[in-house]
């Protein structure tokens, strides 16, 4: 068995972690095959750290002891028991494979669970992480252009060496691009697109040809630094399909996933409020006046949609936003790297380009 020190390894296999920080480092960031189950809590670690800053380690080492104990402590190891029972192959993780993940070793070997843990912790494995994500982006890199609708992500996504940042970030990148699922803290995203490099070890990298940030998240440097030298295919689509695209991901699909998280009442106002807002974080740049007329041609689509199902309407909007904003700026930014470009074609030509 893997001694704990294997990183890549564990890494590469989604070995089950079972992360015993307080909730707010794991929060700040963590491993994609982590849970957290932690030894103490926020409240708890920031009284020990305190009595550690002013007393030492010993009184804080008693002080964390007196804080979990009895019914608290009990509770604790049986939560533990019970994950390293689901997942005989994992590990126990604690910020660098310290105090708090030896502790929880012994109160597991106390309750007759023998189980391994994570030389180094956390930060070993960040370190791990951090080191493949800089050597898999010196590798040669295909980047997929194209104005939004042009279905940039699903050729990503069909690609055998694809990488989908957005999908990584939980976002598509735009204003309108927040999905249902909060996006993690920026090093928890980092961890993942670094194990999904490693799964892959592709001899070449196909990604969308991405800004520096996605949503709340950005690039790792030196991804970023490889994708400006990278070699760009551009998806060039007729208007209408590219609407059609659009529609069917942000108002069909985005309406039902609404409606699914939060029941058809709520999920309307959920889905209403996040096209509203999409819209409005760009005001400034659309202009006051034209804000609001296209505010306008969104609250009619709206109507018409709550009362026939049906999503063209959306139409009336869209296609002067794409015209007007988003297609002059994405147009503009790729003169830009004019001189990378390699290839233009409908979605099937650089479906079949990127085959070949």
């Amino acid at each position: 068995m893997n001694d704990g020190t294997d990183y890549r390894a564990i890494l590469a296999s989604d070995t089950p972690l079972i992360d015993v920080r307080a909730p707010i480092e794991f929060t700040q960031g963590a491993m994609p095959a982590a849970i957290n189950l932690p030894l103490m809590n926020d409240d708890e670690r920031a009284a020990v750290g305190t009595c550690y800053k002013r007393q030492g380690p010993e009184a804080a080492l008693a002080l964390g002891h007196s804080l979990v104990q009895g019914e608290l402590r009990e509770s604790r190891i049986s939560a533990w028991r019970d994950a390293c029972l689901a997942n005989p192959d994992g590990y126990l993780c604690c910020a660098r494979g310290g105090q708090r993940s030896h502790i929880t070793q012994a109160w597991l070997k106390e309750a007759g669970v023998h189980y391994p843990l994570i030389a180094g912790g956390y930060k070993a494995l960040r370190q791990a992480a951090i080191r493949v994500t800089q050597e898999q982006a010196q590798k040669p890199m295909v980047l997929i252009g194209g104005c939004t609708g042009s279905g940039k992500t699903l050729l990503v996504k069909q690609h055998v060496d694809g990488i989908d940042l957005e999908g990584l970030a939980h976002h598509r990148g735009s204003s309108f691009g927040r999905t249902l699922t909060p996006q993690l803290s920026q090093a928890s995203f980092e961890n993942q697109l670094a194990v999904a490099l490693l799964k892959k070890d592709a001899a070449r990298w196909v990604l969308e040809d991405e800004g520096r940030m996605i949503g709340s998240n950005h690039l790792p440097e030196c991804l970023r630094d490889r994708m400006v030298q990278s070699s760009i295919v551009v998806v060039e689509d007729p208007f209408d399909i590219r609407l059609e695209r659009l529609r069917e991901e942000y108002f069909e699909r985005m309406w039902q996933a609404f409606s699914s998280a939060y029941g058809e009442e709520a999920g309307w106002t959920a889905y209403s409020d996040y096209l509203h807002h999409g819209l409005f974080a760009i005001r400034r740049r659309l202009g006051l006046q034209r804000f609001a007329d296209l505010s306008a041609r969104l609250d009619d689509a709206l109507i018409e949609q709550q009362r026939t199902g049906r999503t063209e309407a959306h139409y009336a909007w869209l296609a002067p936003l794409l015209n007007d904003y988003y297609d002059p700026m994405y147009r503009y930014q790729l003169e830009k790297k004019t001189n990378n470009i390699v290839f233009r074609g409908s979605f099937n030509d650089v479906a079949a380009w990127l085959a070949a």
